[in-house]
């Protein structure tokens, strides 16, 4: 059987994306998946998204990381997504959407730039020395010094594979401040077990991490990632945070068949 399939990056979040609308796609085939996104024997990319019909909203979106196992919300795939629909001429420059953390809301501006909302967080765990939240995904925010050359992955993997989140782990977000409205970071990722170039859910947990620390009043920052650059805005009310809106560029990098 012959895969067609396309590949889009995010800041350099990439995804293999295939069109699933008619219900072919082998889903529960995780060592397939795995194969797909494995960056020399198959595809490669940080994951691989389904879009899918759904019966209330413009598509669904159904994410697995790269090592074949469905997962929770991936930002930056949910942007590719939607300009993949719109390749497909599925959507034109606004959506609804559902997934795995339910309805999501996108726009896509004349510049290309995708504009997606991300779930309202209501609890931010404040810790001595890093900040916890859910912002789709689970996700330890940690200031450090010297970012340009600290091991992320080494780090990371000690954070997400140790005591503090247990079998099921968390992302890991490590931040510098750059100035009052303007952060980079570096993000380990569950799933795909190493540091990627960018994460969506991540940048949007550092953004509302900074300013719970009080590192900025601004409600809306700038995140430098590894593969670019993203935008977090948000309302704040209560110590509770809604309108989060994460955007930044989501490119179509070529399509092609591969036989599984």
């Amino acid at each position: 059987m012959h895969l067609e399939f396309f590949k889009y990056q995010g800041t350099g979040n990439d995804f293999v994306m295939v069109d699933n609308r008619s219900g072919f796609f082998p889903k529960q085939n995780t060592k397939l998946i795995a194969h797909l996104c494995d960056r020399r024997f198959g595809i490669g990319g940080d994951g691989l998204i389904l879009l899918e019909n759904d019966s209330e909203t413009d598509f669904k979106m159904v994410y697995y990381n790269s090592d074949g196992n469905q997962s929770s919300m991936c930002g930056n795939g949910g942007r590719c997504l939607v300009a993949f629909a719109k390749k497909l001429h599925v959507i034109e420059n606004e959506t609804t959407f559902i997934a795995t953390d339910g309805l999501h809301h996108a726009t896509i501006g004349d510049d290309g730039l995708v504009s997606l909302q991300m779930i309202d967080v209501d609890e931010v765990k404040v810790s001595s020395d890093y900040v916890f939240m859910n912002t789709g995904s689970p996700h330890h925010v940690q200031l450090v010094d010297d970012l340009e050359n600290y091991n992320i992955k080494e780090n990371g993997a000690a954070i997400r594979y140790g005591d503090l989140y247990g079998k099921a782990g968390s992302n890991i977000n490590f931040v510098k401040q750059i100035d009052d409205t303007t952060f980079s970071l570096r993000t380990y990722e569950r799933g795909v077990e190493d540091e990627t170039l960018s994460c969506g859910t991540g940048a949007t947990a550092v953004a509302i991490a900074m300013n719970v620390l009080g590192k900025t009043d601004s409600s809306s920052i700038d995140l430098n990632v590894e593969g670019g650059k993203l935008v977090v805005s948000f309302d704040k009310k209560e110590g509770k945070f809604s309108n989060v809106f994460l955007k930044g560029p989501a490119e179509f990098v070529f399509k092609g068949m591969i036989e599984i």
